[in-house]
């Protein structure tokens, strides 16, 4: 089985424009997750460099190879930097970063910057929980739910699914969309159930595209069920890697009756932003 289809592609970017040796403030985020690890460099509330790459087995150097993708070729080094936080799976393991704060207030804090201070609801669609996040007008967490079952559905399990069927991650979405009806959804109580069920529905005569519809269908039906428990607004951000599937994404909107709000950003950055966010914060406070 080659696990590459179910990798999203890593990315880096550092500005070159901004000065960092100007900046007063430099903070930044990391958020070590299970299969991908993404950083952020925050100078005086603007975004000077990110990362995302996957995890693979080492929390410590993956955190440590983000940050430095980060910095890019600029001639900041992290000793620049004047506070780091982490979050995520593998915060514990990042032993650079001077406090550990949770996912849910650093993917609100994230959201805001990158889909703008309207943001109400945020969904963060992670390798193995799905977060639903009410905040209130001055960026501070109302509500959360997470869900209370096992990672079924969830990122990790959909790349698992991208590399048994060989069908690249980045495609999933769209192909799923290309049916004239979506089939039953599977079930998404077990990993080992979902995957069976689905590749069974192959010797039914479904096609690629019905068995990633009916697949990605019961993962939205079952992030749907979950987020309407926290009474979601209008003014709904996606974070996290499955935000790029648009396939669950299409679903969800026809599901709940709502067009989420749209960034320029990468939906994986939200956490490492918020980190670094909150370290601005916390140094305001010193």
């Amino acid at each position: 089985m080659n696990e590459e289809f179910g990798r999203w592609s890593e990315s880096r970017w550092t500005s070159r424009e901004i000065d960092w040796k100007r900046a007063k403030q430099i903070t930044a985020g990391v958020d070590v997750g299970t299969t991908s690890t993404q950083a952020a460099i925050i100078c005086d509330g603007a975004l000077f460099g990110s990362a995302s790459i996957h995890t693979g087995y080492d929390f410590k150097m993956a955190a440590s190879q983000a940050m430095e993708q980060a910095l890019g070729d600029s001639d900041m080094k992290i000793q620049d930097i004047q506070y780091i936080v982490a979050t995520g799976w593998g915060s514990q393991n990042v032993p650079f970063a001077q406090k550990t704060v949770d996912e849910v207030h650093c993917h609100a804090w994230g959201a805001r910057f990158m889909f703008g201070p309207d943001v109400r609801t945020v969904v963060d669609l992670g390798a193995q929980t799905c977060k639903a996040i009410r905040v209130y007008s001055w960026d501070r967490v109302r509500d959360f739910m997470i869900n209370d079952k096992c990672a079924t559905g969830m990122g990790r399990d959909i790349e698992l699914m991208a590399n048994l069927l060989e069908i690249p991650i980045q495609e999933m979405g769209e192909r799923s969309l290309e049916v004239e009806k979506d089939p039953e959804p599977v079930s998404t109580t077990c990993s080992a159930f979902a995957d069976t069920e689905a590749i069974g529905l192959f010797r039914e005569g479904y096609s690629e595209n019905q068995v990633l519809a009916a697949y990605l269908f019961a993962v939205a039906w079952r992030i749907y069920g979950m987020v309407g428990r926290v009474r979601p607004e209008k003014e709904l951000a996606f974070t996290g890697g499955l935000a790029k599937n648009v396939g669950i994404v299409k679903r969800l909107e026809r599901e709940m009756g709502i067009t989420p709000l749209i960034s320029q950003y990468d939906p994986m950055l939200a956490g490492a932003i918020g980190a670094a966010l909150i370290g601005r914060d916390i140094m305001a406070e010193i």
